[in-house]
């Protein structure tokens, strides 16, 4: 019987491509008993990744699905496992070996949000921000944390979204702002006992308040961007910004941080290059002063506007002190005030106010008032008003501010905004002290002195914030002598006639000579009837002259150069405060030189001479006829036009022989005034 041969067990499954494995599975093993003696299992252990080992094996178990070997027809043994399991034992040991390398590898990154492109992202911001707003619109008590869903989609880095966001944030606040000032929380009592209806009204206060602080400093935020205009995204967030803040401090004046929106437009006006965010930061601040009846808000802008003067040395455009000109106080204060001081017409000569007569009332009659002056002030309280006393403290403090700013300049004799400083000055006339009269009038005709010098200088005074060349002021230095004379003039304009005459005591006579001696040289002024801030073609045979359409004449500046002259001469010859006392010498000096200069003057200046001759003839008709009758002479010599004083030209020996000449004029507007006039005196 033929014995049973002995049976191989193979343990290593067949090849993939069906053959038994040769001599190189055992060439691999020698290869790894060989490379085992180096391996370092306890570190690679230590090293392994306990959760990615988990992972591995749970794996593993799954791919076998917990199954024996089977038994194939050539006699192997064959593990039935998924696609992915190990082909053979020679792979698994190299796999084992190179479990250090596998341990090395980072782990896995999570996967990238699909990028939302641009215009998807600002639509959805357009809707959100739709729903937001109108869930505020319609009742903004139940969603206080809208506020806060405001600011978070504003976060997002596209300008067009933040552009959208700020815009949408200020008309929600425009509606929602209510006509109060809201208090902080912590003034509320600590053991209070509230409502369930004022608990909830607080709290959305709060949120609003909080919401609101948070909108101005993100104004703030990007008003101090670069403002760069880009022609298919519109205008920067820069320039949206303060359109905002121009918006909110003209429609809610009265509510909270109005001292942060305040700082946002004057530091923007602390700049000397004129753009639109300029123009509009100004025209903002001018509407505020015209509209503002409580006076705080005014007082509060003035005071931050000369803090930031000051600091700049006054090297800011002449505009932002033009501003004061819309105060409300320049046509409703009644005191007089200084720089430092402020005096009411019920005050005494030391600034005390007079002490009124004790009436006498009887216990239940001061009970009564008492009573009343409390009720009187809940009521007002309550109506948010103002009280007359309250708004008159106000602008006096405004106006001390206002002045001190003047006399700073005056005293600094800073020339770019010189001008604006004495138009201010002489609107301001009527409200300056009688006792600060005599100084103010030295600093005047000091700075007439000057005007004679030459009249072009250097500007060295340079912006060191930006990047603004040195520019050159040019000075006018005719328009500042009659700025100055004006000024002096409206000092006594409005003022009680009797103190004028018997207490003040001022001497004029140096403004009256200097303006005689101008006039010639003002009759052949080519921009006589040009304002400061007129066009002027530049002469293409003057090298020197460059463009004087660019150059900054940084003086007042509506008024032209005519409409300046009349009103010093209408000073000099009409003096509203004392008509009469006009001596004849002074009257019949100018009547001749402004016939004189009626001759070389362009045509709408020679019609105002003429008519202000008009009714210098109709008021003081009798002093000087004279001049037009040669056999009334009432001197000897000869006339002196150029003569140091007014008294000295001898004007009584000469006659007004230009009204032949004026007789035919190409105007037929002048050669009417000049028989109007004419007529007049044939009536004496």
């Amino acid at each position: 019987m033929a014995s049973r041969p002995s049976k191989r067990r193979r343990v290593t499954p067949p090849r993939e491509d069906g053959h038994d494995s040769g001599p190189t599975d055992v060439t691999v093993q020698k290869a790894f008993f060989k490379s085992a003696a180096n391996w370092n299992l306890e570190q690679a252990y230590e090293s392994r990744t306990r959760k990615s080992k988990k992972k591995e094996a749970k794996k593993n178990s799954n791919e076998a699905g917990g199954r024996l070997p089977v038994k194939t027809a050539q006699g192997t043994w064959q593990v039935h496992d998924g696609a992915d399991s190990v082909a053979s034992d020679a792979e698994w040991l190299e796999s084992e070996g190179d479990e250090g390398a596998i341990e090395e590898e980072p782990e896995t990154v999570a996967p990238e949000e699909p990028k939302i492109p641009e215009r998807e992202q600002i639509r959805k911001a357009q809707e959100e921000l739709a729903k937001i707003a109108t869930q505020l619109n319609e009742d903004p008590e139940e969603h206080p944390g809208a506020f806060k869903a405001l600011a978070r989609i504003g976060e997002s880095p596209i300008p067009a979204v933040q552009k959208l966001c700020i815009v949408t944030q200020m008309t929600v606040y425009k509606d929602v702002i209510p006509g109060y000032r809201i208090r902080p929380a912590s003034e509320d009592a600590a053991g209070e006992k509230l409502s369930k209806d004022v608990r909830r009204l607080r709290t959305y206060e709060q949120a609003l308040v909080s919401g609101y602080q948070g909108y101005i400093k993100s104004l703030a935020q990007h008003a101090s961007s670069p403002a760069t205009r880009d022609r298919k995204r519109g205008p920067s967030v820069s320039t949206i910004a303060f359109t905002c803040a121009c918006t909110l401090i003209n429609a809610v004046p009265h509510f909270n941080f109005r001292g942060d929106l305040l700082r946002i437009l004057v530091r923007k006006l602390s700049s000397r290059r004129l753009d639109d965010n300029f123009i509009k930061c100004r025209q903002a601040l001018e509407t505020l002063f015209q509209e503002d009846e409580e006076g705080n808000a005014s007082m509060e802008a003035v005071s931050l506007i000369t803090k930031m003067m000051k600091a700049r040395e006054f090297r800011v455009d002449e505009s932002v002190l033009n501003m004061f000109l819309h105060l409300r106080l320049l046509s409703e204060f009644v005191g007089k005030a200084s720089q430092d001081r402020v005096s009411r017409p019920g005050d005494l000569a030391n600034g005390k106010k007079a002490k009124a007569k004790k009436e006498f009332r009887t216990k239940r009659e001061r009970k009564l008032l008492k009573q009343q002056k409390e009720a009187d002030k809940v009521m007002a309280h309550a109506d948010a008003a103002v009280s007359h006393e309250e708004r008159e403290k106000m602008q006096s403090e405004t106006l001390k501010m206002v002045f001190a700013t003047y006399f700073r300049i005056l005293k600094a004799r800073t020339p770019h905004v010189m001008g604006a400083v004495l138009e201010g000055l002489a609107r301001y006339a009527h409200l300056i002290n009688q006792d600060f009269f005599g100084d103010l009038l030295e600093a005047l005709k000091d700075l007439i002195r000057d005007s004679e010098r030459p009249e072009t200088e250097v500007d060295g005074e340079t912006n060191d914030d930006e990047e603004d060349d040195e520019l050159s002021v040019v000075r006018d230095s005719s328009r500042e002598a009659l700025l100055c004379t004006v000024t002096a003039f409206a000092l006594l304009h409005g003022q009680d006639a009797h103190n004028a005459r018997s207490d003040l005591h001022l001497d004029l006579s140096f403004f009256i000579t200097n303006l005689y001696r101008s006039l010639l040289s003002l009759s052949v002024n080519p921009d006589l009837e040009l304002g400061a801030k007129s066009l002027h073609l530049a002469d293409p045979t003057d090298p020197s002259s460059g463009n004087p359409a660019d150059r900054r004449d940084n003086k007042i500046n509506l008024q032209t150069t005519t409409v300046l002259l009349m009103r010093c001469l209408s000073g000099v010859l009409l003096p509203p405060w004392n008509i009469r006392s006009v001596p004849p010498l002074r009257l019949a000096a100018f009547t001749k030189q402004l016939m004189s200069v009626a001759l070389q003057t362009p045509e709408k200046s020679c019609q105002a001479v003429l008519g202000l001759l008009h009714d210098v003839v109709h008021t003081h008709g009798r002093k000087i006829s004279a001049l037009w009758n040669t056999e009334e002479r009432k001197g000897d010599g000869t006339f002196k036009p150029l003569a140091e004083t007014v008294e000295g030209t001898n004007p009584f020996t000469t006659t007004v022989w230009e009204g032949e000449l004026l007789r035919k004029h190409y105007c037929p507007k002048v050669r009417e005034e000049l028989k109007a006039m004419e007529k007049e005196l044939k009536g004496i």
